[in-house]
C-alpha cells in the first residue's frame, strides 16, 4: 500500500528498531504534537518492544468559543456545551486526515491490527469518531478526557470491524473543560453499541495524573501483546 500524499506535520518516537506496532497519538484544542511525547518513557513498555508513537499537530484554524483565535484545533467548537451544535465538516475532514496517517503506518509494513488510536480532549473525540467508523480493526483505542462528538450517528455509521476493539476511556472527576457528564454520556453509548469499553475516573480536572499513565501502560501491553 503506498502512503497518501499531504500528511499532517508529525513527531515520531521509535522505542526500538523497525517498529512492529504503532500509537497515534492525537492532542488537545491549543496543543500540539510535542504535548504527549513525555508520556513515552513514563510508559515503562517492555523491554524491546518495538513501537512507533506518532504525536501529529492538528492544522491552525479559528476556534469559535475562543474569539475566533487561530490555534491548532481538530475542528471549531463552536459553543461551550461541545455537543449542542457540532463542526461535523470540520470533525470528518480531520477523520480523513486520521484516516492518512494509519495509511501510511500499513504502507510502512505495520498493519491496522497492531495500531491503538489514542488522543486527549479534542484528540480523544476524533479518536472515537475515527475509530469506530474504521473499515480495519484497530488494536485499541485510548481516549482521555474526551467525549464522543456527532453521538447521534455513531450507531448508523460504524464499521463492524471494530465493533469489539478495545477502548480504554478515561477522565477526571474534575474537569472543568469536558464536564465529567459528557463522558458518562458517551460511556452509556458505546455500552449500549456493546462496545469493549473499559472506564476509568481520577480525582484530577482536565489533565492526566499518574495512576493513569500507568493504567495506560498496562492497556497498551495488553491490546499491542
Amino acid at each position: 500500500m503506498t502512503a497518501p500524499a499531504d500528511l499532517l506535520d508529525c513527531i515520531e518516537i521509535e522505542t526500538a528498531p523497525n517498529p512492529t506496532h504503532a500509537v497515534i497519538w492525537l492532542h488537545g484544542l491549543g496543543a500540539d504534537g510535542n504535548d504527549f511525547v513525555p508520556i513515552v518513557p513514563e510508559l515503562r513498555l517492555p523491554a524491546g518492544a518495538a513501537v512507533r508513537f506518532v504525536f501529529p499537530n492538528a492544522p491552525v484554524q479559528p476556534v469559535t468559543i475562543n474569539n475566533g483565535m487561530a490555534m491548532r484545533s481538530w475542528y471549531d467548537i463552536l459553543v461551550m456545551d461541545l455537543v449542542r451544535v457540532e463542526d461535523g465538516q470540520g470533525i470528518r475532514r480531520s477523520e480523513a486526515e486520521v484516516r492518512k496517517l494509519i495509511a501510511r503506518e500499513n504502507a510502512r509494513g505495520i498493519r491496522t491490527s497492531r495500531i491503538v488510536l489514542a488522543g486527549f480532549s479534542q484528540g480523544c473525540a476524533m479518536t472515537l469518531h475515527t475509530g469506530l467508523r474504521l473499515p480495519e480493526q484497530l488494536a485499541g483505542m485510548i481516549g482521555l478526557s474526551g467525549y464522543l462528538p456527532l453521538i447521534d450517528t455513531a450507531e448508523a455509521e460504524r464499521h463492524a470491524a471494530n465493533a469489539g476493539t478495545p477502548i480504554f476511556l478515561a477522565h477526571g472527576l474534575y474537569d472543568p473543560v469536558v464536564p465529567l457528564a459528557r463522558a458518562k454520556a458517551t460511556l452509556a453509548e458505546l455500552q449500549r453499541l456493546g462496545c469493549d469499553v473499559s472506564w476509568h475516573t481520577y480525582p484530577m480536572p482536565h489533565s492526566v495524573c499518574a495512576e493513569e499513565v500507568a493504567d495506560i501502560s498496562a492497556f497498551l501491553g495488553r491490546v499491542l501483546g
